[in-house]
């Protein structure tokens, strides 16, 4: 009978493309047929044994140009973050091999003809996906940054550390994803009434899980299978990994192998001892889960020196997790004036965007800054309002404006202004 009722539109069976806008597997005729009903399943072994350590290129220290992530001396090896050197990049995609790690129990290897990811809980039809079913299924592909909802968090030191811009603010890469729409899979396993949130759980040893209001799972959250056109990298979440735009990059759980839907957050240790933010009142905000609207400077920075008196382009990267940047001004003097700088390409909603600014440097000490405006009006905060936001040691969510003070000789230095 399904057969009867598709449209055919050429020989062969080539079905009408409006096949493609209904969706899921029962819509289109079977076509996944590996799709079927959740069984009692046990931990893999992936998740029983500290995985591989971070590198500086995907499972090798260089790049074949020589390029390579930065990598901190770790007490465990596979536990902590590498970081994108995003002083040495241009444009806006980061090539795979150099999008940053944060690893909590190190990379698992897994057998993608074996993994399966798991949705039950408030479900009406509990279900497995096998990663071959979620190659079968329609996907999209957008291009989005994630972000470390600790990145830059060297800002709330004391005094200013003197390190590169991908030291300070390398949890950060923006690449082109391909999957499936989370909310075609919710389709197929039926969201029972009193659902409101969603626990993601992945296949590492870490177990690591995150709670996500299930708004943001409806809206545009995908399962990522490719990257930059190709498969994901063990180190990104090979076989799939959630993918959750705008959103701090803790809660887009990797090597993902459960959804659970639930009536409320898990509160898990990732989201009370975790990823909250301390306030000055002695509070907390939990699940502050979007990202700030941001913008560095690259060029100059620490490392990055004026050789001396002339024309020169300062350039840099927006972004923010409320949708599209808007415009970009860039000060010279410390913030006492400001002008706005061009925006290179189409400004597209959770990517990056590069800025750039003419700039005619007299030799004279400069203070370089830089606030970006998102499409909601959304406007980067100076650091010191953004401190008087938080109790102290505060580390996540920070979006506060840098500043890199160029001194008569071209020497730039990261600095408080």
């Amino acid at each position: 009978m399904r057969e009867e009722s598709e449209e055919r539109v050429a020989g062969g069976g080539l079905l009408h493309r409006r096949a493609l806008l209904v969706g899921g597997a029962a819509a289109i005729g079977g076509l996944i047929t590996g799709v079927h009903a959740a069984v009692s399943t046990r931990s893999p072994l992936s998740m029983l044994t500290p995985g591989a350590p971070l590198s500086g290129f995907d499972g090798r220290d260089r790049s074949p140009d020589g390029l390579q992530r930065i990598v901190p001396d770790l007490p465990f090896a596979g536990t902590g973050s590498s970081r994108t050197p995003l002083q040495l990049l241009k444009g806006t995609i980061t090539p795979n091999g150099l999008h940053f790690e944060r690893h909590h129990n190190g990379i698992p290897a897994i057998d993608p003809a074996a993994h399966e990811l798991l949705i039950h809980g408030l479900a009406r039809k509990p279900l497995l996906f096998r990663y071959e079913d979620l190659l079968r299924y329609r996907r999209e592909t957008r291009i989005l940054f994630i972000e470390c909802s600790g990145n830059s968090g060297g800002l709330g030191a004391a005094e200013p550390l003197q390190a590169s811009a991908g030291q300070l603010n390398g949890l950060l890469s923006c690449s082109e994803w391909s999957g499936v729409k989370l909310s075609t899979l919710l389709d197929e396993v039926g969201i029972a009434p009193g659902a409101r949130w969603i626990q993601a759980e992945g296949a590492d040893a870490a177990g690591m899980t995150r709670s996500i209001p299930l708004s943001i799972a409806l809206d545009d959250a995908m399962i990522a299978l490719f990257q930059n056109g190709q498969p994901i990298e063990p180190a990104q979440g090979f076989p799939m990994r959630l993918l959750l735009p705008g959103i701090e990059g803790n809660a887009s759980i990797k090597w993902l192998r459960r959804l659970k839907l639930m009536a409320g957050p898990a509160f898990s240790r990732e989201e009370t001892s975790k990823y909250t933010d301390l306030r000055a009142d002695g509070k907390a905000d939990m699940f502050s889960l979007r990202m700030g609207v941001k913008s560095i400077i690259l060029h100059p920075s620490f490392g990055l020196d004026v050789p001396g008196p002339g024309y020169y382009e300062i350039s840099g990267l927006a972004w923010s997790g409320r949708g599209r940047i808007r415009k970009v001004e860039v000060s010279a003097d410390g913030g006492a004036s400001w002008a706005e700088a061009a925006l290179e390409g189409a400004a597209l909603p959770h990517a990056l965007t590069r800025f750039v600014m003419p700039w005619r440097w007299a030799g004279n000490p400069a203070t370089l800054m830089s606030r970006a405006t998102d499409e909601t009006g959304a406007v980067q905060p100076r650091r010191d309002l953004w401190l008087a936001k938080y109790g102290g040691g505060q580390g996540y969510h920070s979006n506060a404006v840098q500043s890199w003070r160029v001194d008569p000789t071209g020497k730039v230095m990261n600095v408080y202004a």
